[in-house]
């Protein structure tokens, strides 16, 4: 789940993402001043948009970082609208240290690297293209869902047909102050595979 709200940029509407829905497939419900969202494919609910002026605590110039607080206020809002869908989601860090155990070449691509990845709880497939990553590394990983400094959403993916859940990231690409310009990934010290890293 991903909420966003930018007065500036798009009005006093609070937007929930659940999941990506193709245009073609998308179909809008009005009850109130909610609006939900679903594919038509399969009527899964993929979004909300909540209108009007929502309590100071979800007004931010993008990402709201939510907990399990704000959620009930949203499932509120939602509930009084007249929907009787309620959200869940997972509230686990989304920016963690991971310890890079292996690492091969991608048989399609020079340039790439798939590493196996322990973030703690489990073990995550990430194709890096950094030319500096390596097996024994601890690394700091964007799991998926986790809203990058530059709006970016990290998701499942494919890269020249290999699997990829999550991102390990440079210091550069986490907004980090005196964030060097040369190309490459953020290398730890300190740290367990699992961690929270905080921005």
């Amino acid at each position: 789940m991903n909420v966003f709200y930018n007065e500036t940029g798009v009005g006093e509407v609070l937007i929930i993402k659940l999941k990506d829905t193709p245009r073609h497939v998308k179909t809008f419900e009005q009850k109130g001043n909610v609006v939900q969202i679903k594919n038509s494919e399969n009527s899964e609910v993929t979004g909300y948009n909540i209108f009007g002026q929502p309590e100071q605590e979800f007004r931010s110039e993008g990402p709201v970082e939510m907990d399990e607080t704000k959620l009930q206020k949203v499932n509120q809002m939602i509930q009084e609208s007249g929907f009787d869908h309620q959200i869940e989601a997972d509230f686990s860090p989304k920016f963690v240290i991971g310890f890079v155990e292996e690492m091969e070449k991608h048989p399609n691509a020079d340039k790439l690297n798939i590493c196996q990845v322990n973030v703690g709880e489990e073990r995550l497939q990430i194709v890096c293209g950094a030319p500096n990553v390596d097996a024994g590394q601890k690394v700091v990983v964007a799991k998926v869902g986790a809203v990058m400094p530059s709006g970016m959403v990290i998701k499942d993916a494919e890269l020249r047909g290999v699997p990829s859940s999550g991102m390990i990231c440079s210091a550069k690409e986490l907004g980090l102050p005196n964030a060097p310009e040369k190309k490459g990934i953020l290398v730890l010290e300190d740290g367990h595979a699992g961690e929270a890293f905080s921005l």
